[in-house]
């Protein structure tokens, strides 16, 4: 995906962020700034800060030090003017409404909102407009979340596990839609467990561990801080126990013909491959799967940035 240029006008800006509950320390200095019309992915594992700075953001809790600040404002006055909206996980649907009723009523709270058939359509809920919300698929429902925060037309959408429950064909979709929007001047930062979507979708990824910030940068760039690759080959009559015993290989798997290798050294596995067994149609990439295990692992440290990151605990 061709990388987007910055827009220089900033939505998002969090400065040496902390934020504690009791003795945990949720968010630890944390630092990230999103300008307008990138679509950022924000990505770690449990406990890592990522619910706790999502609400600094909206607003739903406020930092014990740092600066937030949502279009240059505090994120209550960016949400109160309609700078910032929000597709969550899960609640705030009438299950007796139809579709289009639940957008009709939200957009009525809204001094100016963009046409709600407009909306229905960018958020494909078009053709089940007339459905009520308690038959609607849980896919279906995360598509009318998106169509409610686009209605004050923000200038930041904030998607917590936006495609959670959409099969690949809506998927699709709404990243289709969800690029359509950023390419209009909307930052978008959305969090997910779906590796694959960060890797196809996000202009950047930020990757966060017990904290703060730990890796920051395209695809491309957050794939190489990897330990080590994977090398995809055929291997017609490959025995599971002979591919695991090869010398280099960290561990393997074995579907039919295809075998699958992750390695440290590369180079030397792949050479043996070619040159010592009927291996063929050797592949070697490295993964954002593996870039993340390394980054937020165990035995993971700090970042070459310096962000330090003691133990949190995080909410939601």
């Amino acid at each position: 995906m061709t990388q987007r240029r910055p827009s220089g006008r900033t939505v998002i800006e969090l400065v040496d962020v902390h934020k504690y509950f009791g003795e945990v320390t949720a968010v630890n200095g944390l630092n990230l700034r999103v300008e307008a019309g990138e679509v950022v992915a924000f990505l770690g594992p449990n406990g890592a800060g990522k619910s706790t700075t999502i609400d600094l953001l909206l607003g739903l809790a406020r930092p014990d030090s740092g600066t937030v600040r949502v279009c240059g404002r505090l994120p209550v006055d960016a949400v109160r003017h309609g700078l910032v909206a929000a597709a969550l996980q899960s609640g705030g649907l009438l299950r007796d409404f139809t579709v289009a009723e639940t957008v009709r009523y939200v957009s009525s709270v809204y001094p100016t909102a963009r046409p709600v058939d407009q909306v229905l359509e960018v958020a494909g809920l078009t053709s089940i407009a007339g459905r009520r919300v308690g038959k609607c698929s849980g896919g279906e429902q995360q598509r009318l979340r998106f169509a409610l925060a686009l209605l004050p037309e923000p200038q930041l959408l904030v998607l917590d596990e936006p495609t959670t429950g959409m099969d690949v064909e809506a998927r699709q979709d709404f990243w289709k839609a969800v690029r359509r929007d950023a390419e209009r001047g909307r930052a978008v930062l959305f969090a997910t467990h779906y590796l694959d979507e960060a890797d196809a979708h996000a202009d950047r990824i930020v990757v966060v561990r017990e904290g703060a910030v730990v890796a920051d940068g395209p695809a491309a760039k957050i794939k190489n801080l990897a330990t080590g690759r994977q090398i995809r080959v055929l291997w017609p009559g490959a025995e599971p126990a002979t591919v695991r015993a090869l010398s280099g290989v960290d561990s393997a798997e074995v579907h039919g013909d295809s075998v699958m290798l992750r390695t440290r050294d590369s180079d030397r596995v792949a050479r043996h491959l070619l040159n010592h067994t009927a291996a063929r149609d050797l592949e070697i990439t490295a993964t954002l799967e593996s870039a993340f295990v390394a980054l937020t692992g165990r035995g993971s440290s700090r970042s070459p940035a310096g962000a330090t990151e003691p133990g949190p605990e995080e909410r939601g």
